[in-house]
């Protein structure tokens, strides 16, 4: 793997940047492997590169139907926090943030981190009081959270309209996590790639599973794809969306349902919004990019769907809250807008586990906070196929624990997985 550093890129630029190779092998599928990860996203090129650093496991594919990245990778609005109620997520979110930070050192690639910091607003005595105990139950989980007056809001981040006369939800104040912020999502993905394909991981893109293969004890043997049979005794399930659809083909039935979720972005202004501010009142969210644009994120569509795109009220009404919050981006004009498909628990909370076929393992139902969850998610999940037993950070987060009512319920928690 070729490194990258500022001497080497000043290197390159004189010379015309000649000599660059390329930043993964663009691998043909063998007949089998110890290991294959479907899924070709942030999260699946994650747990092939775990499994080779951490694992010693490097002959690994991962089987992409399109292209590296091109789902919900590449498709979000890029949020890092870890700000989560209940233990179990603020332990599992937390270890994701905690590799984010140290990201671009490990996989010498930058990533674009930004701990710009994460605000969620509050606008009525109860958003006061849920946020109030979030960050109550966060600085006890060892997480940094904290409380904000409207007007710490809005000295932190000075776009903010918090006259209470010109809005129908005003701002009585908000929770900050300092540490939470942005990330680059096709840099995370390149960055994934380039290190495991170094590792010796064959990464297969225009390879789509048609079946998985079970041997007469139930477990797998294989998968059957649009470039012939590989073997594995050894797979992963790491597909977004499409993630019951996959598991279904091994006969296994997942609490799962499917939602658009749109986001959009607008022309690009000079650097003027220094943080992330997310309202789970009025369902809008906003950061600003490296290349000026407004990114803007808005809440899943109502209805279940497996496209990439949704109904347009969506995103007027989220443009309705973003321009009643921050009156100075109304003139603004929005470049683009697109979907993601995002996999959704009854209780908005993962899955990363075992599966009843043996040999078969599962990362899954993220909703709409999978990307901040990626470094921490794609080790885990490697953690629990290398060793056929899960974590102690992901133990809570099986299958099982919808038979037995031990739900990890954030959607009654906080309102929205964003």
């Amino acid at each position: 793997m070729q490194k990258f550093s500022g001497f080497q890129i000043i290197a390159k630029t004189l010379g015309g940047n000649k000599g660059w190779k390329a930043q993964w092998r663009d691998a043909a599928p063998r007949a089998s492997y110890d290991a294959i990860i479907i899924g070709g996203g942030g999260h699946g090129l994650a747990a092939a590169y775990y499994l080779a650093s951490e694992h010693g496991i490097s002959n690994v594919a991962v089987l992409e139907k399109g292209w590296i990245g091109g789902g919900n990778t590449g498709r979000n609005t890029t949020i890092i926090r870890s700000n989560y109620l209940f233990e179990e997520s603020a332990a599992l979110y937390n270890h994701a943030l905690n590799l984010w930070e140290g990201l671009s050192q490990e996989l010498n690639y930058n990533v674009m981190y930004s701990p710009r910091g994460v605000m969620m607003l509050a606008h009525n005595i109860h958003d006061v009081q849920v946020f109030r105990r979030h960050v109550h139950a966060n600085r006890l989980a060892g997480v940094d959270n904290e409380w904000l007056t409207a007007q710490q809001c809005k000295d932190y981040c000075p776009p903010l309209n918090i006259d209470a006369a010109t809005m129908r939800y005003p701002v009585l104040g908000g929770s900050l996590q300092r540490r939470g912020g942005t990330a680059r999502h096709d840099a995370v993905a390149w960055g994934y790639a380039r290190a495991a394909s170094a590792r010796g991981v064959d990464i297969v893109q225009n390879c789509e599973v048609k079946a998985i293969l079970r041997g007469a004890d139930g477990a797998v043997t294989g998968v059957e794809t649009t470039r012939g049979t590989i073997h594995s005794s050894r797979i992963g399930v790491s597909a977004a969306g499409n993630s019951s659809v996959v598991l279904d083909m091994a006969g296994v039935s997942m609490p799962l349902e499917s939602f658009p979720l749109q986001a959009l972005v607008s022309e690009p202004v000079k650097p003027d919004f220094p943080c992330v501010v997310m309202s789970n009142t009025i369902h809008a969210y906003i950061s600003q990019s490296d290349k000026g644009e407004m990114v803007i994120g808005a809440g899943t569509d109502s209805y279940t769907s497996y496209t990439q795109r949704g109904g347009l009220h969506i995103a007027t009404h989220t443009l309705d809250a973003i321009c009643e919050l921050f009156p100075q981006y109304r003139r603004l004009r929005m470049l683009r807008n697109w979907g993601g498909i995002v996999d959704v628990t009854p209780d908005r909370s993962p899955i990363i586990a075992k599966t009843p076929v043996r040999g078969l393992y599962v990362n899954c139902g993220w909703g709409t906070g999978g990307f901040k969850a990626t470094p921490g998610a794609g080790n885990l999940l490697a953690y629990t196929m290398a060793r056929d037993t899960p974590h102690p950070i992901n133990a809570p987060f099986t299958i099982e624990r919808f038979r037995d009512g031990t739900l990890i319920d954030e959607a009654a928690a906080a309102a929205v997985a964003h």
